[in-house]
């Protein structure tokens, strides 16, 4: 089906679970396909005056288990065309690495990637560091978000960032969320969970946050990290 102006989705056909890679459905694949399609060719906030250029940036595949929600493309991303391409995603992939992933391919190859927008928002005034996307364009991009978490129905989510935070779990700090996991109705999870998805909240990787030069926070995000190891697999488990 399609919203006004939104992407296609074609919803399961035997429940919330969907089949996984080696058995994962064709009419899911076309789905996604479709959404991705539609996606690269958005211009909302071109359309709207918010953005003088619409070159949206995510990457994943039918299958996978977990889905990363970051904030918005940076300048290398935009140039390359690939989720966190940068030195903020060199950063988040060394965190993958404590988390026990073998690497960039192999974080790749298991993390569909996306933002809470899509499109690089440009530098701030000042130059001092990239601007931060508007509530209108987080509201223009929304669908998209939305259609991916329908259709790839992850298991595990990553939401990196304040940004993303607010989406997943809103009104409250880092200083609340980071280190543990929890549900989409925003209470923790202990262990192993019972039902999908489980959220994991872990702080923006860029060299410009400040948040863990408290050596507090560095600890929360080593507790995030081992969890992390804990989830991947049990997402990788999941759903087939």
């Amino acid at each position: 089906m399609r919203g006004a102006g939104g992407p296609t989705i074609i919803p399961p056909a035997h429940g919330r679970v969907a089949p996984r890679i080696g058995t994962v459905a064709a009419a899911l694949i076309d789905a996604l396909n479709a959404i991705q399609r539609d996606h690269r060719a958005c211009e909302r906030c071109v359309t709207a005056g918010l953005l003088e250029r619409a070159h949206p940036v995510f990457s994943g595949r039918a299958g996978q288990r977990i889905l990363l929600v970051g904030q918005a493309p940076g300048p290398v991303e935009d140039d390359v065309t690939r989720p966190f391409a940068g030195r903020a995603g060199a950063q988040l992939m060394r965190w993958f690495a404590s988390a026990g992933f073998g690497g960039a391919d192999e974080v790749r190859a298991r993390v569909f990637m996306t933002s809470m927008t899509t499109c690089f928002p440009g530098r701030l005034s000042n130059n001092s560091g990239d601007r931060r996307p508007s509530a209108r364009e987080v509201a223009l991009c929304s669908d998209w978000l939305d259609a991916y978490l329908e259709v790839v129905d992850p298991a595990l989510i990553l939401c990196i960032g304040t940004l993303a935070h607010s989406r997943f779990l809103p009104g409250r700090r880092l200083e609340e969320i980071v280190g543990r996991a929890w549900s989409v109705e925003g209470e923790p999870i202990d262990g192993v969970p019972q039902v999908s998805p489980a959220l994991l909240p872990l702080p923006h990787p860029s060299g410009q946050s400040r948040w863990l030069n408290d050596p507090g926070h560095v600890r929360m995000l080593d507790r995030a990290l081992e969890r992390l190891r804990e989830l991947a697999r049990w997402a990788q488990s999941t759903g087939g």
